[in-house]
């Protein structure tokens, strides 16, 4: 039987507020009252920062349908979507990314950057990843111990990696660093977001103007093919160009730091990495990872277009959803004994790239960074232990995507 919503009137006066904190000592698990809603129910209403109560979509099946179903919709614009944080007046708080749209026009202007993407484009990218790994390793090894693993590594690797995709100077990294950092902290003010968000549009429109002038061989000017021929406008281009630039060091670069934490801290996992030379155990590795520590760790937002009934609920148009994968990848529907990071398993299934039409076009880049890193920098420094106690790693707690803002190791 299929239920009604309550009117706000009616609501439990017990809805827990969103994003929920993890519990102290367990920096990897998931908040314990988001698995104890996952335990209850399919969805829960929660409350957001500004008063509004969307339902939480708390298990994986359910998760995986939504996610797939036309009626829902990913456009920032529509009333009721659950925004993350405040915005500022006059400022576009990102809706002209196309992952903040719906098809057609989302299809449309993402296939515009689905090439460089592909599989096949993406692997023969192995050899260059495999030299910046490297360089950065011989770079570590030669330098003072402890080093902070996020500054001499994790975030070099995909900055790096992505710089020479896009066409962007690797030698303004300071700049794009800085400001992605406050694009993604979730208590900064809605103005020095917006600032930072104009900081970067700025800067790659102005990198879409040298490329107008003087194409390359890499992403930015095939974009600008594009404005010349009418598809896009420039600005369009240059929100493009900061999506991929934002998505493309920060999520990676937080798996690297988080993923080898979360390894240095179940030294029989660790062991099975370091010792294969199995490229699919590397690659179930990489999997297992994304898996168990699922960055994105603030739910993918949505909103309903239509009434639609679902595990014997019914969602109302025009109310906003949170989906949050993290807790998808730790229901035991999907994932047999989840709390338990095994490299062996098979997680291939799990939604932290999320699901359907959105989910996320560098997937490939990322599981082959990651396979890298992962297969590379513990063979190499097969004594690296943390240089600080678990309780005085700084976690991206405050953080729309999840990880450590410093990781110290020594050997």
């Amino acid at each position: 039987m299929t239920s009604t919503v309550p009117t706000a009137g009616e609501l439990p006066a017990d809805i827990p507020d969103f994003p929920m904190s993890r519990a102290a000592g367990c920096p990897f698990d998931p908040p314990p009252t988001a698995i104890a809603k996952q335990k209850e129910a399919p969805l829960a209403k929660v409350r957001l920062w500004d008063g509004s109560t969307p339902w939480m979509v708390t298990r994986y099946a359910e998760q995986r349908a939504l996610l797939a179903d036309p009626r829902v919709s990913a456009d920032i614009t529509r009333p009721g979507y659950p925004l993350q944080t405040a915005v500022a007046p006059g400022s576009q708080s990102g809706s002209g990314s196309f992952i903040l749209m719906d098809d057609p026009k989302h299809a449309t202007m993402r296939r515009m950057v689905t090439a460089p993407f592909a599989i096949k484009r993406v692997a023969a990218l192995r050899p260059a990843i495999q030299k910046i790994v490297d360089d950065l390793i011989d770079g570590m090894l030669a330098g003072p111990k402890p080093v902070d693993l996020v500054d001499a590594f994790a975030l070099p690797v995909p900055s790096l990696v992505i710089c020479e995709l896009l066409g962007v100077p690797y030698s303004d990294h300071d700049f794009f660093q800085d400001n992605s950092k406050v694009v993604i902290k979730r208590d900064a003010a809605p103005e020095e977001r917006a600032g930072a968000m104009r900081a970067l549009g700025d800067y790659l429109d102005g990198l879409m103007g040298e490329k107008l002038a003087a194409p390359a061989d890499d992403l930015l000017s095939g974009l600008t093919e594009r404005v010349k021929a009418g598809e896009l406008t420039r600005q369009e281009a240059a929100q493009m160009g900061v999506l991929l630039l934002i998505a493309g060091h920060e999520t990676t670069a937080n798996m690297i730091a988080l993923g080898t934490l979360a390894l240095l801290e179940h030294p029989d996992q660790l062991a099975l990495l370091r010792d294969t030379d199995d490229p699919k155990l590397v690659a179930s590795a990489v999997e297992e990872l994304l898996r168990y520590l699922n960055i994105v760790h603030n739910g993918r937002r949505r909103v309903a277009l239509e009434d639609i009934d679902i595990a014997g609920q019914r969602i109302r148009a025009g109310e906003g959803l949170v989906l949050a994968t993290d807790i998808a990848n730790r229901d035991p529907e999907a994932f047999p004994d989840p709390d338990r990071l095994d490299l062996r398993r098979d997680a291939r299934h799990h939604v932290a790239f999320g699901f359907g039409v959105h989910q996320c076009l560098g997937q490939p880049l990322a599981r082959l960074e990651l396979q890298v890193v992962y297969s590379t920098l513990y063979k190499r420094i097969p004594g690296l232990r943390l240089a600080a106690g678990l309780e005085q790693i700084p976690f991206k707690h405050d953080g729309v995507v999840y990880g450590v803002y410093e990781l110290p190791v020594t050997w």
